[in-house]
């Protein structure tokens, strides 16, 4: 039996639960989350990708503004998802999410953990079967930085495995960032959980190499972290995601 046809159920992890405070005075009232690109809500974007992956099942956490996140997960679950919502007063760090939900992946093969800030075109669904081919711990999405000091870097070995990390390096030796996209076996979750950590670039994946593919991606990917991020996602989204809904239809033919 093959790995692919062994792995029966996939959930996902979406860390929403940042402050924003480099999109202030937006962020003030507004999830940076829920922030608006070209019509619809960041968020909105993820959930369309995780479903076109066939994955139902999300953990959403929650800090700063939760009530509108909440109300975005209630309209989320009308159309067919199971999402819930973990609250943290106080911010856990994307490790300590893991952490304080152990359990989340009791039930499940592998977690799909992205970090909600990015928008993407990345096809979720290749991603997971990029990860279920290579066996590993851990797949991790990356793409080509134009500023890698500035992001987690990764060196790959001629297998695509990940053989050194770095987070924001003064002297990078490569420019494949971190995307802030994984895909964890269930085992690799509990492990991660169990470390107690804080923070995934910092604590955890270091720990992870020799352990961890990469999986480049070549299509769109930024953060929307300060204005002039947000500005350029908000230029580009119409033209991104109307190539990949092309894609769609052509491969549909």
């Amino acid at each position: 039996m093959s790995e692919a046809s062994r792995v029966t159920r996939t959930k996902a992890l979406l860390l929403t639960a940042g402050l924003g405070t480099r999109l202030r005075p937006l962020t003030d009232t507004v999830p940076k989350c829920l922030v608006d690109i070209a019509g619809r809500p960041l968020l909105d974007y993820w959930f369309e990708a995780l479903g076109e992956a066939g994955i139902r099942d999300v953990l959403v956490n929650t800090h700063h503004l939760p009530e509108p996140v909440r109300r975005f997960i209630a309209e989320k679950n009308q159309q067919g998802f199971r999402a819930v919502e973990t609250f943290e007063a106080r911010l856990l760090g994307s490790a300590g999410t893991i952490a304080a939900n152990a359990a989340w992946a009791d039930d499940a093969d592998e977690v799909a953990i992205i970090y909600s800030d990015n928008l993407s075109d990345v096809n979720v669904a290749e991603l997971l079967a990029a990860h279920r081919r290579y066996g590993d711990p851990i797949t991790m999405l990356l793409f080509h930085a134009p500023n890698p000091k500035a992001c987690g870097i990764a060196e790959l070995d001629g297998e695509g495995r990940v053989i050194a990390f770095e987070e924001k390096p003064a002297a990078p030796k490569s420019d494949l960032a971190n995307g802030g996209l994984y895909t964890v076996t269930a085992a690799a979750w509990r492990e991660i959980a169990g470390m107690k950590a804080f923070d995934m670039g910092f604590d955890v994946l270091p720990r992870f190499t020799g352990r961890m593919r990469g999986y480049i991606h070549g299509g769109y990917h930024r953060d929307i972290g300060d204005h002039d991020s947000l500005d350029a996602v908000r230029k580009a989204a119409p033209r991104v995601f109307d190539q990949a809904l092309k894609q769609k239809q052509k491969g549909t033919r």
